[in-house]
């Protein structure tokens, strides 16, 4: 009786790159797949405001009325945006007034920069960022969005990088890195050794409008969608 056999024949180079391909597909979906969990908390929230809340660069100091970064970013969205920046806050200040300031104007989307006058003050960085833990964890009970600004420009201030970076990695918030890059080191610039001129301003709303602008859209959508 005869019967069959068949040997086993290894992958021509074709069938490898084939083989490759599908792995690295693989790969990436699950990736991506990774990514789409760590959804940002609030993304339909029904609140009317947009509000910066933060020190002097939400403020404004150092340009005239309407050169801030809230107003420049108020004109990119086409919307109106509350301007709670106070000049010389630090994060044990701003906890103070997180409720009026804040919780108590129908947030949306509350936009956080704080850290340089926690530093000026030697205010150690753990409790800079425990302090922002906390006000991201009552806005998000509130049911608005966070983004958080990380104040960070190269080496400079760079010890709260990482760290506001995990914040929003854990907490789902949006992340917006390094906005006064390129400003704090360019006389140009600036109006002062720290804080930005007009130009410096519309920088920062240009860096901020690029990444909330999406998770705005997206909000929208899933408004609709439930309507």
């Amino acid at each position: 009786m005869r019967r069959n056999s068949s040997k086993l024949q290894a992958p021509s180079s074709k069938q490898r790159k084939i083989i490759l391909l599908a792995a690295c597909s693989l790969q990436l979906a699950t990736l991506l797949i990774g990514c789409a969990k760590r959804e940002i908390k609030n993304i339909d929230a029904k609140g009317k405001n947009i509000i910066c809340f933060g020190d002097s660069i939400t403020f404004g100091y150092g340009v005239s009325a309407g050169e801030d970064y809230p107003s420049t970013l108020a004109k990119m969205l086409q919307h109106t945006l509350i301007n709670a920046g106070i000049d010389g806050d630090t994060t044990t200040e701003a906890l103070k007034r997180l409720e009026s300031d804040v919780l108590d104007r129908s947030p949306r989307l509350v936009i956080i920069e704080f850290g340089g006058n926690d530093f000026l003050k030697g205010i150690p960085t753990e409790t800079t960022i425990n302090n922002i833990a906390e006000m991201v964890e009552r806005i998000q009970e509130e049911g608005a969005i966070v983004a958080i600004a990380d104040i960070s420009a190269g080496f400079l201030l760079n010890q709260y990088h990482a760290p506001l970076y995990n914040l929003c990695k854990a907490e789902g918030a949006i992340f917006i890195p390094k906005i006064l890059n390129g400003i704090i080191t360019d006389p140009s610039l600036k109006s002062d050794f720290i804080h930005p001129n007009a130009n410096g301003y519309k920088l920062i709303a240009e860096r901020i409008y690029r990444v909330i602008l999406p998770y705005l859209n997206q909000g929208i959508s899933v408004l609709r969608e439930n309507q």
